[in-house]
């Protein structure tokens, strides 16, 4: 009996550190069919998932889309929620193949390969958060994370990416990201590509952040300067 219960927790703790290890940011630099080095970028929360491809030398995006996630063996099946340039797709299904190592991620029939940056650390915020408040002139405004117009932030253990679009209407609004770090109560971000305004990118911008109920409280200046206060909630993961 007891070397059956081993073998169960064996097996149950192994597939639980499959569905696990896709965690993270990865990794991808290719060339376009322009001759462009491209660089696409892919981060996975516990259920969520978001790629940006990023023109390296000039930080323009190209591409991003992303939405939920589910692992079954090594089968990934995708509900999307945004696209920047197929809005047709938002609601589908995409169900792909892929082999899946500790630091190599491979889309079978592709040719595509990501390579891991991180496994979800050493950020405390890895994740996915919807914008649920904010506050203007000292009053707190309220939104509904469950209403089809959403400003996601998906985080890894060192990079992350906001996305805001509509699920209803399926339009792409606006995305940026690049890379984090939380050290001391200080929340700093890396500007590496933002979609309406290229001059942001290469800013460092530093903001004060807590974590409370599974809130995450973001204190400090835009990168245009004005201040912000708002409130981030962890999306379900179901």
């Amino acid at each position: 009996m007891k070397k059956t219960l081993l073998l169960l927790f064996t097996l149950i703790f192994s597939l639980f550190s499959n569905a696990q290890s896709i965690i993270g940011a990865w990794e991808r630099i290719h060339i376009s069919n322009e001759g462009k080095e491209l660089k696409s970028i892919v981060i996975f929360s516990e259920a969520h998932q978001s790629l940006s491809i990023i023109e390296i030398n000039s930080g323009k995006l190209i591409h991003s889309n992303g939405g939920s996630w589910q692992l079954n063996g090594n089968t990934i099946t995708e509900v999307v929620e945004f696209d920047t340039d197929n809005p047709e797709r938002v609601g589908k299904k995409v169900v792909f193949d892929i082999e899946l190592s500790d630091n190599k991620l491979e889309i079978i029939g592709t040719n595509r390969t990501f390579y891991r940056i991180d496994d979800g650390s050493p950020g405390k915020l890895d994740g996915a958060w919807l914008m649920s408040a904010r506050f203007r002139n000292g009053l707190m405004q309220e939104r509904d994370i469950n209403r089809p117009r959403k400003t996601m932030k998906i985080l890894s253990g060192t990079k992350f990416q906001w996305i805001a679009y509509d699920t209803s209407s399926r339009k792409f609004i606006a995305t940026g990201g690049g890379s984090y770090t939380t050290v001391n109560g200080k929340y700093s971000e890396n500007i590496e590509f933002f979609s309406r305004d290229s001059t942001r990118i290469g800013m460092k911008l530093e903001f004060e952040y807590s974590l409370a109920n599974g809130n995450w409280n973001h204190k400090g200046f835009s990168s245009k300067g004005n201040p912000i206060n708002e409130i981030w909630s962890k999306r379900p993961t179901k």
